[in-house]
């Protein structure tokens, strides 16, 4: 089977500029013997910027480009010239998009609109030229400082798709028929488990030119925390929506047994998931006549909303909508805009066998051996302080 295009888990290696370092230059002309210091300031090292860009929707693009590597900064010259800065390295990801650290599982940022930039690594600043340390007992400095050294860091990007309503439930639920009967989203529809092996989204129409989003994730079954069927991978989809819409059978042996099943595989993931609101479909209910549904009713959670819908039919789809809508504009549901969403750090104990499932398990360090980094440290004066202010 082909590999498929939709990415939403890599691990790159990414790697700052250092700063240039300062001149020592003594200035040099004809008729004039001493000159005294003219050495200029190195150049800035480039930085790594996350920029979110609202037309990708994968990670693809960096699953074959792994070492993101910014440009350094050149040395000071002459006559006080400054070195030229280090070309920054931007790296575009889709909204959404989540960064840990590789080696530690540590949260670092979370980029959710088109056009935000974050810077993640900063390039080194360059070094003082040995015209900044003149001074009246200190004429001639024949030091200048070092630029400040480059950072690198393994980071593990994450896509977190950003939608309203995620559907959860288990395979053969109907997931797929219901995003492709209220949108015009086409995934693929089959009479088989795990139809569907990649998120899907799809833009629900409603009235008066409103809409919303909603997402289909691949099935969960009993046991996915501890790696059956595909596992809770593409549970990290729904983390950012407001509400989850769970979907159970009508033709199941139980259907508030199965709600539970799904419930407590979804805090197994996330504890704060259980925080979201919850609206139950009880799908295929063609196959019910009134008498069953009345049966079934009784049975089902008290606390939540709860439908009976057909999606081949039609049946209740329209107040299904209603529902979601209402549900979605309540305050307590908005999504906030304010980046108030926490993000949990990687577990560590879990972090190795996660890169391994994803296939992001090898060591994309590299070691760069560069000329300019060795110096002979005799008469070379280093100022250790870069916050203060150098007097004259």
């Amino acid at each position: 089977m082909a590999e498929s295009n939709f990415v939403d888990y890599v691990k790159i290696y990414c790697r700052s500029g250092r700063g240039g370092r300062g001149s020592t230059h003594m200035h040099r002309a004809k008729y004039i013997p001493n000159g005294g210091p003219d050495g200029g300031d190195g150049g800035r090292g480039g930085h790594v910027i996350l920029r979110g860009n609202r037309n990708y929707w994968t990670l693809l693009h960096l699953r074959y480009d792994r070492h993101i590597l910014a440009g350094h900064g050149e040395s000071g010259s002459k006559n006080r010239s400054f070195g030229k800065d280090g070309e920054d390295k931007v790296i575009e990801v889709p909204c959404g998009t989540v960064v840990y650290n590789a080696e530690t599982g540590e949260y670092l940022c979370d980029v959710t609109e088109h056009g935000q930039e974050i810077i993640l690594l900063k390039g080194g600043r360059g070094g003082l030229g040995n015209w900044h340390f003149r001074t009246a007992t200190r004429q001639a400095p024949r030091f200048a400082q070092p630029g400040e050294p480059m950072q690198e860091m393994t980071v593990i990007m994450e896509l977190k798709l950003l939608a309203d309503v995620g559907l959860v439930g288990f395979p053969n639920a109907g997931k797929s028929t219901l995003l492709a009967a209220l949108s015009s989203a086409k995934p693929k529809i089959a009479n088989y488990p795990f139809t569907t092996m990649e998120p899907n989204l799809g833009i629900v129409s409603y009235r008066e030119g409103k809409s919303f989003v909603m997402a289909d994730i691949p099935g969960i079954i009993e046991g996915a925390s501890q790696g059956k069927g595909l596992g809770l991978r593409f549970l990290r989809h729904i983390e950012r929506n407001s509400l989850l819409l769970f979907m159970v059978p009508a033709d199941s042996d139980d259907i508030r047994k199965e709600y539970d099943i799904l419930l407590n595989e979804l805090k197994t993931f996330n504890p704060e998931m259980l925080d979201k609101q919850r609206v139950l479909a009880v799908t295929k209910s063609d196959m019910l006549d009134e008498e069953l549904m009345a049966e079934i009713e009784p049975t089902l959670p008290e606390n939540i909303p709860h439908l009976f819908i057909s999606s081949i039919t039609g049946m209740n789809m329209a107040a299904l909508k209603d529902i979601l809508w209402e549900e979605l504009n309540k305050e307590e549901n908005q999504i906030k805009s304010d980046n108030t969403m926490v993000h949990r750090s990687k577990d560590m104990d879990n972090l190795r066998l996660e890169l391994e499932d994803e296939g992001e398990d090898e060591d994309l360090g590299i070691i760069e051996i560069d000329e300019d980094d060795i110096e002979e440290m005799e008469d070379f004066e280093y100022e250790e302080d870069w916050d203060e202010p150098i007097k004259e």
